[in-house]
């Protein structure tokens, strides 16, 4: 990249503004930026901040071949036809050797590639556990700041401890398919705890009744207070479109109750506790790398190796060189 497409690139007031107004090349680089961990980071988010708060956040998750991409695609098609802006984050796995994704999902939501009024972008993983990928978080505020009234999340297909998106989203889905043994790795994977809704997708499959039962037989199992949320269980077949109303009808009753119960602004607060720490703990980790390079972490490391130190007390000086670091710095 040259020097003024590099400085074209980070024109951050210029590109929020162009975001602002629907731009989807601004869009695209803003979230670029994320990606990349660009330095102008900071500014960035200090730009968007006056922006973001307002975009309703669906986590959509449940395991590969389950239907999340379909049944984004027709979650997209309706908040469309009720004139609302939609941003999809679509999270793909990563390869092993270049990080790159397949970008499988953005290929099967083309009924809306043209629609100035849907920006659908595929991250890859790059190695992150969780479903998500690490810039997803800040990505969700780029797609917030350019005025996307709803921002759908969807996972990589997730494992038994890929529960992520519960802390990004106000609303989390979870697939499950007839067939599959969702129903038993739901109990497993702990995703009973983070459903809002579940979602029996593919319900015109043998056994859907089975699964239905299931899940609805896990829910009673759980203790709830007078007041507390109890998820829904609602089927569609996204193939063909089916079921899809119920979902959204879903999303509406659980978004009632969080405003009703107060618990809106409490699941944002954690969400940005959770954001602030990630970045915080990640200067950290960028600080303690920098020892690396000098001889407080590796003279360390041998005193521990060589059993004439604990790691904790290890631990504790290397904080104490930070500190240090800091002083001289001051």
């Amino acid at each position: 990249m040259s020097t003024d497409s590099l400085r074209r690139s980070r024109d951050v007031p210029g590109l929020v503004a162009q975001a602002r107004e629907g731009d989807p090349r601004a869009v695209a680089r803003l979230v670029t930026l994320v990606e990349n961990g660009d330095p102008c980071l900071p500014e960035l988010a200090a730009a968007l901040t006056p922006y973001t708060g307002q975009a309703q956040i669906i986590g959509i998750t449940g395991s590969p071949g389950v239907g999340k991409s379909t049944t984004t695609n027709e979650m997209v098609r309706i908040y469309r036809a009720e004139g609302r802006r939609v941003g999809v984050l679509a999270v793909d796995p990563s390869s092993p050797f270049t990080g790159g994704s397949i970008l499988g999902d953005r290929v099967r939501m083309q009924d809306h590639a043209t629609d100035p009024g849907v920006y659908i972008r595929s991250m890859s993983s790059r190695g992150h556990l969780g479903g998500l990928a690490a810039a997803t978080p800040q990505a969700v505020r780029v797609l917030e700041g350019a005025g996307c009234d709803v921002v759908l999340v969807e996972t990589v297909g997730v494992g038994q401890a890929e529960v992520e998106v519960a802390s990004l989203a106000d609303t989390t889905l979870v697939l499950l398919a007839p067939g599959m043994g969702d129903a038993i790795q739901a109990v497993k994977a702990g995703i009973l705890e983070i459903a809002d809704v579940f979602v029996v997708n593919k319900a015109d499959r043998d056994g859907v009744e089975a699964t239905y039962r299931d899940i609805q037989g896990m829910l009673a199992l759980g203790e709830r207070g007078p007041g507390e949320w109890r998820p829904k269980v609602v089927r569609s077949v996204a193939s063909r479109g089916e079921g899809i109303d119920d979902i959204i009808t879903a999303i509406a009753k659980h978004r009632a109750w969080l405003s009703e119960h107060g618990q809106l602004q409490l699941r944002r607060e954690h969400r940005a506790a959770v954001e602030v720490e990630e970045l915080a703990l990640g200067t950290l980790r960028a600080r303690i790398g920098s020892l690396r390079q000098g001889s407080a972490l590796p003279t360390l490391a041998a005193e521990v190796a060589a059993g004439r130190l604990d790691p904790y007390a290890a631990a504790a000086r290397l904080l104490a060189s930070l500190d240090q670091v800091d002083g001289d710095g001051g």
